[in-house]
């Protein structure tokens, strides 16, 4: 309801108040709505109230003066952004210049008239002039409404959607970088070297020593055809024993160090197969080991995976590639940067998510394995998209509406078309052109009007209110 409307509902009172205050000589107390009769505010001649000329919140149903003795300013009914005298003298003569087409119920209800007329309440008819009432679903608003809702246009813009999609996980090894150390035959540990889980490792360190009777024998047999006069120097004899010993896993360089020495070991040290961490170590000297035993594990851990649950429904932005950045929480503020490698294809039935595999480089060895990590997978595009901020759009989940900026407090529902959102800003499929202001900051108030306009048309039409009741902008898109 406008504040014309409001003003005659309390202008007795507020005037008797406001005499009251002035006959006993006290100074103006602060007001916040006119107080005078509708008649006279609808004539838009008559001050409303007047205003202390500083800007103070002070106001008087009567001339004032300050303290200094300076008088105070009227506000008239037309000066609907409360800016003093000369404003409101404006905004009369603006308004008296323009061709009043009806007057409609002051409480939204759908009656009309051709002339001034009051209610049952005695509250005066809303005049309402050419170019407020246009079948376009535009809506047009008075500077100083405008002011005070705070309304702010943005233009659409190309922009670069970031869209970013996060992801808890976990770190783990990668798998093509693990060894274990396992006797193919029945074996005695000898000696173990002087490390433990948790050492780091380099390709052909020594672990521990071993004694095999299938190894001793093999390797007998292998320096027996070498050394032997009548086998000695001819390739085929010996290489079915070599063979033997390379399926006995015996280590290529101890057999190198038979062929020099041609001699037989009495116990084959057994060396890292990479470089990496020892995750395990099973091997105690005179342990007794059957074949298949693991007596150590290795890792290389200088490139590891992180696991993320991926939503899913986000599964249809990711892709194999996309940059990937690893945060974690035990170092704030540092971050890794990987790609994603794998995207399983199977969806977990109880949290509904899918998991992604991201391999990261960790030359420094920080990220341990089940490390908790989370990961932000952008998934924008590199070209730009015509965008507007996020929240000048009017959702109601059917239909996605705009509000257009047309100047001179005029402002335009449009349909629009969505597309992916990021930082603040969704993309604009259809709709609207580059460059086109768009309402950014009280879009719900101007559909509120927008609401109620449309209301009072279906009423004065004889017809239901639109389906849309809910949102205005949205019924006034439909009607374009």
């Amino acid at each position: 309801m406008s504040r014309l409307a409001w003003a005659g509902a309390t202008a007795a009172i507020a005037v008797a108040a406001g005499v009251a205050w002035t006959a006993r000589g006290l100074p103006p107390r602060p007001m916040t709505a006119a107080i005078v009769s509708a008649a006279h505010a609808a004539e838009g001649d008559a001050p409303i109230y007047y205003r202390d000329p500083d800007g103070k919140p002070l106001y008087s149903a009567t001339p004032a003066k300050t303290p200094d003795g300076r008088d105070y300013l009227p506000v008239r009914a037309d000066d609907d952004a409360g800016t003093g005298a000369s404003a409101g003298v404006t905004a009369s003569a603006a308004k008296d210049e323009r061709k009043v087409k009806y007057y409609r119920n002051p409480m939204g209800l759908a009656d009309t008239s051709p002339v001034p007329k009051k209610d049952s309440m005695g509250m005066d008819y809303i005049p309402v002039y050419d170019g407020e009432d246009s079948d376009d679903g535009a809506v047009t608003l008075s500077p100083g409404r405008i002011q005070r809702t705070g309304v702010t246009s943005e233009a659409a813009e190309m922009r670069r959607i970031k869209t970013l999609v996060r992801a808890p996980g976990t770190i783990q090894l990668d798998e093509r970088r693990v060894s274990v150390i396992a006797m193919r035959a029945e074996s005695y540990v000898q000696k173990v070297a002087d490390v433990t889980t948790g050492s780091r490792v380099t390709r052909g360190q020594p672990l521990m020593e071993i004694y095999s009777p299938a190894v001793s024998s093999a390797a007998a047999e292998y320096v027996a055809t070498m050394t032997s006069k009548a086998t000695a120097g001819i390739e085929p004899y010996g290489r079915g024993s070599r063979q033997r010993l390379l399926n006995l896993d015996v280590p290529a360089a101890v057999i190198a160090e038979m062929e020099k020495s041609k001699t037989v070991p009495i116990t084959i040290p057994w060396s890292s197969p990479r470089d990496g961490i020892v995750l395990q170590r099973a091997a105690i000297e005179g342990m007794r080991a059957q074949p298949g035993d693991v007596l150590f594990r290795v890792a290389d851990v200088s490139v590891v995976w992180a696991l993320a649950d991926v939503a899913e429904r986000d599964l249809g932005s990711i892709v194999v590639g996309q940059q990937v950045t690893v945060r974690t929480r035990s170092y704030p503020g540092r971050r890794f940067e990987g790609r994603i490698s794998v995207i399983y294809p199977q969806v977990n039935k109880e949290t509904r998510t899918a998991r992604v595999r991201i391999e990261l480089s960790n030359a420094d060895l920080a990220l341990l394995p089940d490390m908790y990590v989370d990961a932000e997978i952008d998934t924008g595009s590199d070209a730009p998209v015509l965008s507007v901020a996020e929240n000048s759009v009017l959702d109601t989940g059917s239909r996605q509406t705009v509000l257009l900026d047309r100047g001179k407090g005029r402002f335009e529902p449009r349909e629009v078309k969505l597309g992916r959102r990021g930082g603040g800003y969704v993309e604009i499929r259809d709709g609207i052109a580059q460059g086109d202001p768009v309402v950014t900051a009280a879009t719900f108030l101007i559909d509120a009007e927008s609401n109620l306009k449309a209301a009072i048309k279906g009423f004065a039409a004889g017809a239901a209110p639109p389906p849309d009741a809910g949102n205005g902008a949205m019924a006034a898109g439909e009607r374009q």
